[in-house]
Parts: structure tokens; sequence; C-alpha cells
């Protein structure tokens, strides 16, 4: 995944797209000590993320994310 700076990424929004249209990862970071604070995925790889099966229990159990909930950048990117 390519990093760029929120200012990077606002003077080459088009060009950016164009990257995510064709597949690529992007990761955007804030601040002087560029902390990484977003990621712009395909459409298609956001939808796949948010499908979990249950495998045996699909139908008869549910699971609920907490808001606090946190995973790291490696895991969400990942799966």
């Amino acid at each position: 995944m390519n990093q760029m700076t929120v200012g990077q990424f606002k003077s080459k929004f088009s060009e950016v797209l164009g990257k995510v249209l064709q597949g690529e990862s992007i990761g955007i970071t804030y601040g002087k000590n560029k902390k990484k604070v977003a990621a712009l995925v395909p459409y298609n790889i956001h939808l796949n993320k948010n499908s979990i099966k249950l495998g045996l229990l699909e139908g008869k159990a549910t699971f609920k994310i907490n808001k606090g909930f946190k995973m790291t950048e490696e895991e969400f990117l990942n799966p």
C-alpha cells in the first residue's frame, strides 16, 4: 500500500482515484508525525470485508462488534 499525506492526497485527488480504480490501496497520513488516519481501498474490497460467515453456527448464533473495538491496519487490510 502506498502512503501519502493529506496535502498530497488533496493535490493529486483524481490521480489517486485512478490508482484505486486499478485496484491499488492508498494510505493517508496526517500531521508532522504522519499518523496513519485512513485507507482508501477499492469498493469491491470493502464489500467483501463486511460479510463474515459464522460457519456451523450460521443461522443459530449472532455477534455484535462494540464501538470501542480496535484492530491494526494489517488486520483490517489482510483478511
